[in-house]
């Protein structure tokens, strides 16, 4: 066999050794932070607030009776918004409000607060209405769970600060609740 039909020889040997092993594919990418995984209360995740979007028989009817001293709030025409509890949306709760159950603040304070909150775009799972003139206002359709009730309520005739109040609340069993801000 001359030197050449060795080396063919050979490297046809090598070709079909070669075609017989089996190739290990690479792991599959990890997926980025914010897709998946367990509840965080540093990570944003859409997935954690996947519970309040599905439709329940819970409701909230709510009333504003603040009063700093003398001086009585009203919430008439203000926004109020409701927003599920994570444990994203309760470490920034505690971060603007200084407490993760109830709270009155200067609007000030908080909106100071607000870049040292985590951020993210949660407003698709905000629940949003507006306070009547008898600072009153509800939600309907709410999931069992814990939600947080936020309004801007304004001092009556005048002197004092506007306040951001806030308070948590619970859904149990798809009852309606009645909430005093």
């Amino acid at each position: 066999m001359t030197s050449a039909a060795r080396i063919l020889l050979a490297s046809a040997a090598a070709l079909t050794l070669a075609a017989c092993e089996t190739a290990t594919p690479p792991p599959p990418p990890e997926p980025p932070e914010s897709a998946g995984g367990p509840p965080s209360a540093a990570i944003f995740r859409p997935g954690d607030f996947s519970w309040s979007a599905i439709p329940g028989k819970g409701a909230i009817t709510g009333h504003l009776s603040f009063r700093n001293g003398p001086t009585a709030y009203s919430c008439a025409g203000a926004g109020v918004i409701l927003t599920p509890e994570t444990l994203w949306t309760r470490r920034r709760m505690t971060i603007l409000y200084n407490s993760p159950e109830r709270s009155a603040l200067p609007a000030d304070e908080v909106r100071a607060r607000t870049p040292q909150a985590p951020t993210g775009d949660y407003s698709a799972f905000v629940r949003r209405t507006t306070c009547d003139s008898a600072n009153r206002f509800a939600f309907q359709g709410l999931a069992n769970g814990a939600w947080f009730v936020i309004t801007v309520a304004k001092p009556v005739g005048g002197g004092g600060p506007d306040m951001a109040i806030m308070r948590r609340v619970e859904i149990r069993g798809g009852k309606a609740i009645t909430v005093e801000l």
